[in-house]
């Protein structure tokens, strides 16, 4: 018999358990290096909206001439923007929602649904359009934020012009293809790059703005209001542009688990606002100077030989805030398999001292598709802009009503203060999507559509759960009663270990019915193992194991892991035995049962999300990879179930 290749391996990670209980990758960074982190990932897309915000907000206007109120007013609402719905509502507010120290939509779904204290349809649906509404983002902020940078390789040599677009394919193609390598190496530099990047940014708009201190009028906010009320209709248009400046709140709100509210918080105020202020500001003097450079404000800040170096900093710059909404998407995916919103996906760790570092292989591919798809679609950034802003708007509005009702419920804090900050949340975002709403037919419907389409994949995931566990309750078989039925058998009992997966710890799993209907055999020791997503971030200590035995021969054990946890189940049976499980590594083996789903052959529609249910649930990853099961101790008995 040859040796089982898995063995050492499950062997060391039932070790390492014991005799650490998964402390590595636990360590506290310092402030200083978890705000340095924070710049580097949390600010890439926010960063990096001074490239195009200001001169796609003032183009509409300036096709009749710019006069200097209409500038001061624009760069007014950029400002205000920043203010209102960055720092008061994100920094100040939401970054204190966190679930057990995640943040995200997810995270605010879960902790809206656990402060309800039960199943919520309404909560439900709009935690799955929000998630749909983070993917559709995912999507556009990578193809608009390299095409604009990249761009601004025109003002060094216009001949070059021809080559923007292939250059941005080749850089956007070799970020998606190095993700299966991990980014733990490179992420080291993201910090200090965008701290550059922000530095760079400040500095060259308020040298800008020496030269033309007349826009710091722009800070008062009755600019903003007065543009509003003068141009009605066109600011109505402008109002979708100026919402890019904010666009990277929800990524910051995602990213709270890995940094911690302080440092973004200490990020936020000491450096990146400034920067982004001044950056504006500047660019608005820059425009007040010479209506000419509004063809691209942000570069004609610099003077004519330090382009290169600036546009290859806005490149690098681009490429990481690219590389963090990417790894934000591949989190968020995460969140949803562990929640039962996506199907059991192939999730890759590339790191062994940071559980952030994954890779999701089948969403890296969809995602470059669709990167690739607004790209050459729409072949500039202008043109892509067009696209942004609906599906981040909605993201934020979807926040805005799940915070409401979590700061009620959870908070318990009364109406007379949750309905004026909701108002003026609510009518603020409401009116930027009403002015992206505006874009729809110019490419807004792209991300729309691809939205739709991921609300619709995630609540037919549910849905077809929800049915498989109704149609296995219906069959259930008592454990206890099961178990006392086998002590008086003579079926025949074989040395060893078996355990058996199940959803169900209360009812016999189907793989040992199986097991004994074809194989006629029963081991000596058999322990149920159910596994649980808790609807936290990380399950508690005193939660995590819970193991039970029934009789000499039957035991009922639960694993808990939170949503954003791997579940290794491997590794966990190490901490289960200073819970009394017994077991003999060399004479284990694990049993899971594998559904064959088949459609009852209804007619009309609801026989159509049977079948596409059925179509999902071949992406399913093995359940030996998704659990990190030793393969070669793996038996596998199928089913036949009818939806």
């Amino acid at each position: 018999m040859t040796p089982d290749k898995d063995l050492p391996q499950f062997a060391a990670d039932i070790q390492d358990d014991e005799d650490d209980a998964d402390a590595a990758g636990h360590h506290k960074a310092g402030l200083g290096a978890l705000t340095l982190g924070a710049i580097g990932v949390v600010y890439g897309d926010i960063g990096t909206s001074p490239l195009y915000a200001l001169r796609e907000a003032l183009r509409p206007v300036a096709r009749d001439g710019l006069d200097p109120g209409e500038v001061l007013g624009v760069v007014s609402l950029l400002i205000w923007a920043l203010v209102l719905i960055v720092t008061l509502k994100y920094v100040l507010v939401l970054l204190r929602a966190d679930n057990r120290g995640e943040g995200g939509i997810l995270a605010l779904y879960t902790l809206t649904r656990l402060a309800i204290g039960r199943r919520h349809h309404g909560v439900l649906a709009l935690g799955l359009v929000g998630a749909a509404l983070f993917f559709g983002d995912a999507m556009i902020t990578p193809a608009i934020s390299v095409l604009s940078a990249v761009e601004g390789v025109e003002l060094i040599a216009p001949q070059m012009a021809d080559y923007v677009l292939p250059v941005t394919v080749g850089i956007l193609l070799g970020l998606f293809l190095v993700q299966r390598h991990g980014t733990q190496a490179i992420s080291v530099a993201f910090g200090p790059v965008m701290v550059l990047w922000f530095v760079v940014m400040g500095v060259s708009g308020a040298a800008a703005m020496s030269h033309h201190p007349a826009v710091l009028a722009a800070l008062s906010p009755h600019h903003g209001i007065g543009f509003l009320i003068d141009h009605k209709v066109m600011a109505f248009v402008v109002l979708g542009a100026v919402f890019l400046a904010v666009t990277g709140a929800e990524a910051l709100y995602a990213d709270l688990g890995h940094f911690g509210r302080a440092p973004i918080q200490l990020a936020w105020f000491a450096l990146v606002f400034p920067a982004l202020v001044l950056n504006y500001l500047g660019q608005g003097a820059s425009v007040l100077a010479d209506p000419a450079v509004l063809s691209n404000p942000f570069f004609r800040l610099v003077p004519q030989w330090a382009l290169p170096a600036l546009v290859l900093l806005a490149t690098l710059a681009t490429v990481i805030a690219a590389q963090a909404v990417v790894s934000g998407a591949f989190s968020m995916a995460r969140a949803a398999v562990q929640l039962g919103l996506l199907p059991r996906l192939n999730i890759i760790h590339t790191s062994d001292r940071q559980s952030g570092q994954i890779y999701v292989p089948a969403l890296n591919w969809i995602m470059l598709g669709g990167v690739l798809g607004f790209v050459l679609g729409f072949q500039t950034s202008e043109a892509l802009a067009a696209t942004y802003g609906i599906s981040v708007t909605g993201a934020m509005i979807v926040d805005t009503i799940l915070a409401l009702v979590f700061a009620r419920i959870g908070w318990h804090l009364g109406w007379w203060i949750l309905l004026p900050l909701g108002t003026v949340f609510l009518l603020l975002e409401g009116t930027f999507l009403l002015s992206n709403l505006a874009k729809f037919l110019d490419g807004g419907f792209v991300p729309v559509l691809l939205s739709a389409l991921m609300v619709f994949t995630m609540s037919t995931w549910w849905r077809g759960t929800q049915s498989a566990m109704r149609r296995e309750a219906e069959a259930r078989v008592g454990l206890e009663t099961f178990a006392k039925s086998m002590a008086h058998s003579s079926v025949t009992v074989v040395p060893g270990t078996a355990f058996f997966l199940t959803s169900d710890p209360a009812s016999v799993p189907p793989a040992l019915l199986h097991n004994l209907k074809h194989n006629r055999v029963l081991h000596d020791h058999n322990v149920v193992l159910t596994v649980e997503t808790m609807r936290v971030p990380s399950a508690p200590d005193e939660d995590r194991i819970s193991f039970a035995p029934i009789d000499d021969r039957f035991a009922r054990l639960v694993l808990r892991f939170g949503y954003m946890e791997t579940q290794n189940i491997s590794r966990a049976l190490g901490a289960a035995r200073r819970h009394g499980l017994r077991f003999d590594v060399m004479s284990t083996s694990f049993f899971l049962g594998r559904r064959k789903l088949v459609s009852a052959r209804r007619d009309g529609w609801r026989d159509f999300l049977d079948r596409f249910y059925i179509a999902l649930s071949r992406f399913s990853a093995d359940p030996s990879d998704f659990y990190h099961l030793p393969r070669d101790r793996v038996v596998e008995l199928g089913a036949r179930m009818t939806l």
